[in-house]
Parts: C-alpha cells; structure tokens; sequence
C-alpha cells in the first residue's frame, strides 16, 4: 500500500505499564477488575438519574453528563475508558504491542477529547453558583436551551481541541516525509482577471446575505414565544448550520480571489475538507428529522405533543451532530494515511475529498470504498426517511381529501420540500458532474450551488412561503421602529 513512501512508518509499539513480568497476572487481574467496575459504576449513575424523578434537576442532569461526554461516540465514560485500557490489556495478554498507525491517531484524537471533563466541571460550577447566591432566579437562568447549550458547547469545543491537536500530531509526523506536500495550491473559480472584481463583490453579498438571513431566523425563533416549537427548534439549528457550512468554503475563496494568495496550509486543507464533510452531514441529517417532525404533525397530530417532546427532540439534534462529527473524522483520518508525491494544485474553491484523493500518489481504493459505503449512506439513509415521511404524509391527506387540508399540508411542509428539492437536487446534479467527462468545472458550478447559493436561499423560502415567521419579522421591525421613536 506504501511503497512510494518508505519512511513512514505504518505503526508504533506501546511499551505499556513497565511491570516485572512475573507480576503481569496480578496487575492483568486488577485492571480488569477496575474496567467493569468503571463500567457498572456510571451506567448506575445515569440509569438512577434518568429513572428516578427526584433527581430531574440541573445540576443532576450534568451530573449524567459529566462522566459521559468523554467521547464523540457515546454518551458515557466507558467510551473513554475503552479507548486504552482494553487495548492496555490485550498488550498484557498477549504481548503484542503493536498498534497501527491509523488507531494510534484515533487514539489521539479521543485522549485529546477528554478536555471535556475541564468544561463540564466549570459548567457544574457555575450551576452550583447560580443554586446558591442566587436561588430565587435559578430557574430563570439555568433555563433547559441553556444548559443544553452549555453541554453542547463543551462537545464542540472539546471535538475543535481534539482535531486541531490531532492534525499537529499528523503534521509532525509528515515533517521528515520529503515525499508529502506541505501546503495546496487552490486555483479557485475560473474566472478571467478582468471580472475577478465583479464576481468578488457578487460572491461577498451572497455571503453576507447567507449570514445576516439565517442568523435572522435564529433571531426571530429565540425572540418569539410562539416559534418555541419542535419544528423551529430544528430550523435554528439548520440556519446555524447553513452559516457554519458556508463559513468553512466562502471566506477562503474570497480571500484567494482578492489577494491572488492561492495557497493553504495541509492542516488548513484537512480542517477544511473535515469542517466541509461534517456539515454537511448535519445539514442532511437535520433535513431528515424536521421530514419526521413534519411527519408526526400531520399524521400523528393528537400524540404530537408527547412524542415530540423536548428529550426526543434534543436527542435527535445531537444524534445528527455526533454522527455526523464521526463520519466527518472517519473520512479525516483516512485521508491523514495518504501520501501526497509533487502534484499539490487543487483544481477547486476548496479541498474537496475527492480531488486529494484524485491528487495523492497513495493506494485510494479503501477510501474510495469507505466514500462508497459510509459516505452513501449519509445521504441514502437521510433521504430515504424523507421520502417514507412524505409518503406517509401524501397517505394520510388523500385518506381525507379536501382543500382545507391540502392547503394546511403545503403551508406546513411546502418551505422544508423547496429546501430539500435544493438540497439533494445539488447533490444528485454533483455526483452525475463528476462522473462525466470534463467534470472538474460543472463539479465547481455545482459546489457553488451547494455552499453558496443553497443556504443564502433557505431564508428567503422559510421567511416567504412560511405565515408565522412572516408575523415574527413584521413583530420584531415593528417594535424596532416603535423603539427607535
């Protein structure tokens, strides 16, 4: 698989636990005792805090998650725990110390992952404060989103600190490997130099309006009391995603445009090929459960309130997010394996997963095969819930036909269908571009559509085909004006 690369290594030996060999049966003994104590220990925790009704508070609900977010793969401590002491124990068993190249980067990742434990902490702390100098507005401030928020945000944070300590590692270990590039040439949008000042200023407002829209939208939701519903729950969360997407891609093209810069560092691509796949994966994930959402509110409408309760909807954001964050990294991890000889120009905006492959000079036929399979299924499985809930949907309106309902049907799924025909329409537009001769500039108009142009739509569609948030935005500039005099 390497033989174009002879000076990296393909894995590392673990010394281990310098124990005298006649002990190794004692020691092997006790850590295997210690695992499935840890193990029985928290399950314990969380399965008392989630059945008894008594311990339904905040500072409980931290505590449930304090031994659990030690991991992007699971809500409990046994994740974190697994990723070296079962390997510890194999090495003690067997005596085989050696672990691939691959696992001993993922291990990296997720030890990295365990700062954590440092944001819940402080987390906890500050709900403790909150209990107790100030207990008459505890309930006002440690509010259900806000702490949400908070334990979201110490996922997020803790998944940027564990890649970008993962990529410096990756890039340490490059450095000696003459044979991999250091940095990309982006070659950008072929545009002619005279019209680069045109399509700047048309690529910088579509930016803008992809920002300032869908920031609006997160706006209104939080503002208004009467879109505190499941549906704008993951609307907001699809407005934050469609600004961080667009983020990842646009400002770096502009900024090539306008400079004439076109390098990026190889652990700027990488973050950038990561960030790219991740979001989009939450994008299409999000989609999915706001077609469930929809689904429930139509067919389901009595039960509507007890099955999409807060839980179930807080659970199904985070499962896109934590999917999606390991496919991303799955693809990311892969591509870190791949050796890149002298060919560095990227004929794109951005670093696309396909093109490094394209570029490399490393056997890609098992990323190609992970691309096929896991890459897929992001897109299968999601679209496919989409088409079983709009089915079901189309069912359950032609059971009773008449014009009242099919109007009700189109206002409340009509912004949510134009967004997936977009969507997927990209998708579908890119993956036959790329498979047709002379592919590389409709893949580049089709990724144009796919970063810039979708989500400076999605606000315009959800703000004009959509009744409530119209009322919200005539509320929010009417008390502006009404301020401002």
């Amino acid at each position: 698989m390497r033989p174009e690369n002879q000076s990296k290594v393909s894995k590392f030996l673990l010394l281990g636990v310098p124990i005298p060999s006649e002990q190794q049966g004692m020691f092997f003994a006790l850590f295997l005792g210690m695992y499935p104590t840890m193990v029985v220990g928290n399950l314990l925790i969380i399965l008392l805090i989630r059945l008894d009704s008594c311990l339904h508070t905040l500072m409980y609900f931290f505590l449930s998650h304090w031994p659990s977010l030690m991991s992007p793969l699971a809500f409990t401590d046994i994740s974190f725990s697994s990723i070296i002491v079962p390997r510890m124990l194999i090495n003690m068993c067997s005596q085989d110390q050696s672990i691939p190249n691959v696992a001993c980067i993922s291990q990296v990742y997720f030890i990295n992952f365990s700062c954590t434990y440092g944001f819940l902490l402080a987390v906890m702390t500050c709900d403790r404060y909150v209990a107790i100098c100030h207990p008459l507005h505890y309930t006002t401030i440690m509010r259900g989103e806000l702490c949400i928020i908070l334990v979201a945000g110490s996922w997020f944070s803790s998944c940027g600190h564990a890649l970008l300590h993962t990529l410096l590692v990756d890039y340490n270990m490059r450095r000696e490997n003459q044979s991999s590039v250091s940095e990309f040439i982006l070659l950008g949008v072929p545009i002619p130099v005279e019209q680069q000042g045109l399509f700047f200023a048309l690529f910088l407002g579509m930016y803008l309006s992809t920002v300032l829209g869908n920031l609006l939208i997160i706006l209104l939701i939080r503002l208004d009391s009467r879109l505190h519903t499941p549906m704008y729950f993951f609307l907001s969360h699809l407005a934050f995603t469609d600004v961080s997407f667009s983020s990842v891609t646009v400002p770096k093209m502009l900024l090539n445009m306008h400079t004439q810069h076109l390098s990026i560092s190889y652990p700027g691509c990488i973050s950038q090929m990561y960030f790219y796949l991740f979001l989009g994966c939450v994008d299409s994930l999000l989609l999915a459960v706001m077609a469930y959402d929809r689904y429930v509110a139509i067919c389901h409408p009595l039960h509507y309130t007890t099955i999409m309760k807060e839980g179930p909807c807080v659970l199904l954001v985070a499962g896109s997010w934590i999917l999606s964050c390991g496919s991303a990294l799955l693809h990311t991890l892969l591509l870190v394996q791949v050796s890149f000889c002298a060919d560095n120009i990227i004929p794109h905006f951005f670093c696309s997963l396909s093109i490094l492959l394209r570029v490399s000079c490393s056997n890609t036929s098992l990323h190609e095969l992970v691309i096929f399979t896991a890459g897929g299924a992001t897109v299968i499985f999601p679209l496919s819930g989409i088409l079983v809930s709009y089915g079901h949907i189309g069912v359950t309106i032609l059971k009773v036909p008449s014009t009242k309902g099919i109007c009700k049907a189109l206002s409340t799924c009509g912004s949510h269908l134009s967004v997936v025909s977009l969507f997927y329409g990209t998708i579908i537009a890119l993956y036959f571009s790329s498979s047709s001769s002379n592919s590389n500039d409709k893949d580049m108009i089709v990724s144009l559509m796919y970063t810039v142009v979708t989500p400076m739509l999605n606000p315009f569609i959800y703000s004009l085909r959509n009744r409530d948030m119209k009322l919200a935005l005539g509320i929010l500039f009417r008390n502006n004006i009404l301020f401002a005099k």
